[in-house]
């Protein structure tokens, strides 16, 4: 699909700015996509199947407002009421009859006496109030998104009768370093801070908040407030905070660049995203927030109050409003192990729900249905939440044992002491790998013949190919007789993985096992991604195992100094085959952004023992990354995933990955 893209970008100093950006960095992946941010100087709409306007309520929105009006097509509405843009459109460009007439067109003679009178007592027009000015841009338009619910009823109520979608705003899932801002902060990890971000109006209940956060201070005098962003000329910000005697507790930060924005907001326990009036629009620092596994509160209005009553805490905007705020902070601060728990419901939500994948695919599939008339097939989300890992999928522990006799059934006698060690991790290898059928072919790298036959004999594959470190073209025939005497033989292709092209065509696997060999590669792990995505059908499956950098042993190591790596050694030079040394261990957030990058989607991606042992001297590290208030979970000796091929490979070289 061609789309003609009509929006602000950064650096241009606009939440949607930022909004467009990411999620152009999805559509530019599924569509051929033109972005404009000013007005062409020539302009064929016939080039585009579609385009699409980002509609915002400032100046950054002239350009998209202007080009709806001329070529339709289908507008983004980020709130229902377009009054300010249209104000500033005409007003502030000396065009007073054109407001007026706006007016007149939006709402009839009423809104026209209404917005004249305005015009005539305070020479500005009215603040929203009665004339929303959507009805002009909504009779040009092919269709309408919105993000909200209550914006997409606002939008009908404007008399809109085409096609719209509620497609909701897309999250930025964002690790900030909470302990480094909170230096810069000058705090420890367990004062309580809340903040409050975002250009500084007076709609967002600063004064509520600001004194709802004296009465917590009385209480709790540790407690400490930061306000991120642009004070708005019309909120005396300093003054208020003077009267309140609030000087040591609360620090206004001023605009922040995204990176340091998003290193604040990483730092707090508590945000506070409150606004009223509000006409329908949605919040982009809500969604990062959320995004953070943020306790977080909303006012109960609007499209806030759509959000899971799990993942934030809503106030009224009645009289009870200062109340309320009070009584949830002094609650989140008290128990902060709440606040916690309601954060980690935030961003699995935002995971599975917002995912600027899965909100691409929702545009193209809404733009699809404008374009034909007709709703195209349910397109396949890029990004669903992971699955937690259980020992075997449906099964009791009787069946876990079955597994690890079959396993030790296989084994020849010399691997057997081998077998015996990593047991636990055979075992769970073999629990995440789907099943089989006749006609599909699975491929096990780096195969030591231990889960191999049971690959055929318990998942039911037809076809098992094995490969493993050698010179491209050459192969080994392997069999292995079972304690019973049944025989199994593979063939085990060798090359180079690091570099070589698989010998094998185009999507002949259904699935793909990569277990322990990541870490060995030298020079270019993207390169054996890229061929495992190129030789396994669509949908097909890549399982995918690796020690853990970051596990409870591993931060032990380092915290004692100790070299983290599982198995960092040189190998000393001596004859016969020799297993390489690990060259780079992985953190579970890469292994998931492999996935990611190398065009696959995450149904599967969590941590476990390598080996059935206990660990209690390793139990203080647990208390540590609690008492930091530090990731707690993916802290297991291994790695597990499992990524469903869903295109081609994204990026051949991931800047996280390669310098």
């Amino acid at each position: 699909m061609r789309i003609g893209y009509f929006s602000p970008l950064p650096p241009a100093r606009s939440g949607i700015a930022d909004y467009s950006a990411a999620l152009l960095a999805e559509l530019a992946r599924r569509a051929e996509v033109t972005t404009f941010t000013e007005r062409p100087a020539a302009f064929d709409p016939s080039a585009y199947d579609v385009c699409l306007y980002q509609i915002g309520n400032n100046p950054f929105h002239f350009t998209p407002y202007e080009m709806a009006l001329e070529h339709p097509g289908v507008v983004v509405m980020h709130e229902a009421n377009l009054h300010h843009l249209v104000a500033d459109y005409t007003i502030k460009r000396d065009n007073w009859d054109g407001y007026l007439e706006e007016a007149r067109y939006d709402g009839g003679e009423g809104a026209f006496e209404y917005a004249r009178d305005f015009v005539r007592t305070l020479r500005r027009g009215p603040d929203y109030e009665g004339v929303p000015m959507l009805r002009r841009i909504l009779a040009r338009s092919r269709g309408a998104i919105a993000h909200s619910h209550t914006v997409e009823s606002e939008l009908r109520n404007a008399g809109f009768s085409g096609p719209a979608a509620v497609i909701p705003h897309g999250a930025w899932i964002v690790d900030a370093d909470r302990m480094a801002f909170r230096q810069r902060l000058g705090l420890d990890a367990w004062t309580p801070l809340i903040g409050m971000f975002g250009f500084l109006k007076p709609y967002k209940r600063i004064a509520e908040s600001l004194r709802a956060f004296r009465r917590l201070v009385r209480l709790d005098p540790r407690a400490r407030m930061i306000l991120v962003g642009e004070p708005h000329p019309d909120l005396a910000l300093s003054e208020m905070i003077r009267s309140l005697d609030l000087q040591a507790h609360v620090r206004v930060l001023g605009f922040a660049p995204i990176g340091e924005f998003e290193g604040y907001l990483g730092a707090c326990d508590i945000v506070l995203n409150l606004r009223y009036p509000t006409v329908g629009e949605s919040s982009g620092t809500l969604l990062r927030a959320l995004g953070m596994g943020k306790a977080v509160l909303v006012s109960n209005v609007g499209s806030f109050a759509e959000y899971p009553d799990e993942i934030c805490l809503k106030t009224p905007v009645d009289s009870t409003e200062e109340d309320l705020i009070f009584e949830y902070l002094n609650l989140l601060v008290s128990r902060p192990e709440m606040a916690r728990a309601m954060g980690a419901k935030a961003r699995s939500w935002v995971e599975r729900e917002c995912g600027w994948p899965s909100v691409a695919e929702r545009y193209l599939g809404f733009l699809e249905e404008v374009v034909t008339g007709r709703k195209p097939p349910a397109r396949v989300a890029s990004a669903p939440a992971p699955v937690p890992l259980a020992p075997i999928p449906n099964q009791d522990r009787e069946g876990v044992d079955a597994a690890g006799h079959e396993v030790l059934k296989w084994t020849a006698p010399e691997a057997r002491a081998y077998a015996e060690t990593h047991l636990t991790r055979l075992e769970k290898t073999l629990s995440i790998i789907p099943p089989g059928g006749p006609d599909d072919a699975v491929l096990e790298m780096g195969a030591y013949m231990q889960v191999t036959p049971l690959l055929k004999t318990r998942l039911g594959y037809g076809e098992v190919r094995g490969c493993y470190y050698g010179e491209l073209g050459s192969h080994n025939h392997k069999s292995v007789e079972s304690e019973t005497g049944e025989l199994f033989e593979c063939t085990i292709d060798l090359f180079d993985a690091d570099k070589d092209q698989f010998p094998y065509p185009d999507e002949h696997f259904s699935t793909v096992l990569c277990c322990e060999l990541i870490e060995h590669l030298f020079q270019d792990p993207m390169h054996m991604m890229s061929e495992i995505n190129r030789i396994l059908r669509p949908g097909g499956c890549l399982v995918l195992t690796t020690p853990n950098i970051v596990s409870h042993r591993a931060i032990a190591a380092l915290l004692q100094g100790y070299q983290p790596g599982l198995f960092p050694s040189y190998i000393r030079p001596r004859s016969g085959e020799v297993d390489p040394r690990h060259n780079r261990e992985y953190t579970p957030r890469e292994i998931g952004d492999l996935l990611r990058d190398s065009g696959f989607e995450r149904t599967l991606l969590d941590t476990g023992p390598f080996r059935d042992e206990p660990h209690p001297e390793l139990g203080w590290v647990g208390h540590l990354l609690e008492k930091y208030i530090l990731p707690a979970d993916h802290r297991g000796d291994g790695i597990y995933a499992v990524g469903r091929k869903t295109g081609p490979v994204r990026d051949r070289w991931p800047a996280w990955l390669y310098a």
